[in-house]
């Protein structure tokens, strides 16, 4: 009789002995001993992928139902009924082959009797193979849930960490090397001004990569990374938010930053190919993004030439001013205006530098004497609630007047020592941070100059707070300290709404 072999197998069944190996050895000695012959062999490993099983289990049902009269198949056979049989849907369709096809069951192990009593028994142990088979997902779900309770993952660990087997305190950890790319994914994307494909490129740069066989991230690969709460130390499991035990390798800062930019909260800052574009600079009649657009002009020559020109939307409207400048103007009249914020002569800048140091140690010594008398205080106040104890415990005051002046003791008590709390230190660490302020002022337009678009950027949005192009001039509204530094020494109050440059076309007669 020929005959078609199954056999399966689960990763936990190779360790109990029923290995493929030892499933069809003991099928060929049966096949030998009966005088029978294997057609084919299917076998599959449950644990090699997920639907596996179910997969090939059809794929060896469709082949038996259409190879059945020409391999004149006689049985299908395995070594024991779970083995071939994991629910009871599976037992009849296989059953339902005898009457279709003539293919019956045959086992090495188990051995149903004809009739009522061997169907009987057939029935009971299919059953009871459902059974066990129920029962292991329901008990294999409740151990999964229960580890993701108690702070791990089940399963494969994302990218950027590894799984580390039969290590019950750290079962996930971080891989050094994916674990940094991890967080240079997050800090690149974090700046605004990055599409997907761009950061993929950058980190193929920089030798970063996904997995040797595809060393480029894909698109689905950053999102996954960037929308994953794995990286800040949560676990999402059946749609419920756990924390988790592995170390995070992002901040929930950073994670929440990419998610702005991810779900549309935080439009990128800046054009990769334009300069100060995302609205750096504003109009001053409407309020609208002066936004850079390039222009190519072919020359009679046969060449090229590319200008940048900042532009307002809005320019074709009625009654609104033209407001259409150069790059080349709008950073010369933005140098300008920076050198506003340096000190006329190297004498001045001495000068303010020594009275920056004489400030800040008079405010050194009256937080020190602030702090002192605060100190001196709280140590009354406690002495004083000791003394009105004893005078308590002595009989001397009722328990009305002891907790009425207790209550008042407390309350001054407290207050004492949120002044303490808010009582800063200007000693020398803010005498170096002003110091330092002043000068990165001084020394700005070189800091300026030596500048990408990029940094220039970086640097307009650190000094000012607004930044408009009106059709004949620039106006920068400094941010404080730098307000200070660039009214002061040029108006008789220091006090002033901007800086205004002159206008651009009296140096560019073509705009």
């Amino acid at each position: 009789m020929n005959v078609v072999a199954w056999a399966r197998v689960s990763s936990k069944d190779q360790t109990e002995g029923y290995s493929i190996d030892a499933q069809l050895r003991a099928m060929r000695s049966k096949v030998d001993r009966e005088g029978w012959h294997i057609t084919r062999e299917f076998v599959v490993a449950e644990s090699a992928k997920r639907g596996a099983e179910r997969a090939e289990f059809n794929n060896m049902f469709r082949w038996v139902t259409q190879n059945a009269r020409s391999q004149k198949l006689g049985a299908i056979l395995s070594h024991k009924l779970d083995r071939v049989c994991r629910n009871m849907r599976d037992a009849v369709r296989l059953q339902e082959l005898e009457d279709t096809c003539g293919v019956q069951l045959a086992f090495v192990e188990n051995q149903f009797g004809p009739g009522a009593a061997g169907q009987l028994s057939f029935n009971v142990m299919a059953a009871v193979a459902q059974y066990y088979s129920d029962n292991l997902k329901t008990e294999t779900a409740k151990g999964m849930d229960e580890k993701v309770r108690q702070g791990w993952l089940p399963g494969l660990a994302p990218f950027g960490y590894v799984n580390v087997p039969g290590n019950r305190e750290e079962p996930i950890r971080p891989q050094p090397e994916e674990a940094a790319t991890v967080v240079r994914i997050f800090d690149l994307y974090a700046r605004g001004n990055m599409t997907f494909k761009r950061l993929a490129d950058t980190l193929l740069k920089e030798g970063r990569i996904f997995q040797p066989s595809t060393p480029r991230f894909a698109r689905t690969s950053l999102s996954n990374v960037l929308n994953n709460r794995f990286y800040i130390g949560s676990l999402v499991w059946g749609g419920k938010v756990f924390p988790g035990k592995q170390r995070p390798l992002v901040s929930h800062d950073l994670f929440a930053a990419c998610q702005a930019i991810l779900n549309g909260r935080n439009h990128r800052k800046t054009h990769p190919n334009l300069p100060y574009s995302g609205g750096l600079l504003r109009c001053a009649h409407c309020g609208s993004a002066a936004t850079p657009e390039k222009i190519r002009r072919t020359l009679k020559d046969g060449s090229v030439t590319e200008h940048i020109y900042f532009k307002c939307c809005k320019n074709n409207w009625p009654n609104h001013p033209k407001v259409r400048w150069r790059l080349e103007d709008v950073e010369k009249a933005i140098e300008a205006d920076l050198a506003r914020l340096q000190m006329p002569s190297a004498e001045v800048a001495d000068w303010f530098e020594k009275t920056l140091v004489a400030v800040a140690a008079d405010l050194g010594t009256d937080g020190q004497q602030r702090k002192a008398s605060l100190t001196r205080r709280r140590t009354q106040l406690k002495g004083m609630k000791d003394r009105l104890l004893n005078s308590y415990l002595l009989g001397s005051i009722d328990e009305a007047t002891f907790q009425t002046k207790t209550g008042e003791l407390q309350q001054e008590a407290e207050q004492v020592q949120r002044d303490l709390d808010a009582t800063e230190d200007a000693g020398s660490a803010n005498t170096e941070m002003a110091l330092e302020v002043f000068r990165f002022s001084q020394d700005i337009v070189d800091h300026w100059r030596g500048s990408n678009s990029s940094a220039r950027a970086e640097i307009l949005d650190c000094l000012c707070s607004n930044r408009v192009l009106g059709d004949v001039s620039l106006v920068l509204t400094k941010r404080k300290p730098f307000d200070v530094l660039a009214e002061g020494p040029n108006s008789e109050n220091g006090v002033g709404e901007g800086t205004r440059t002159p206008d651009p076309r009296d140096h560019n007669p073509m705009l």
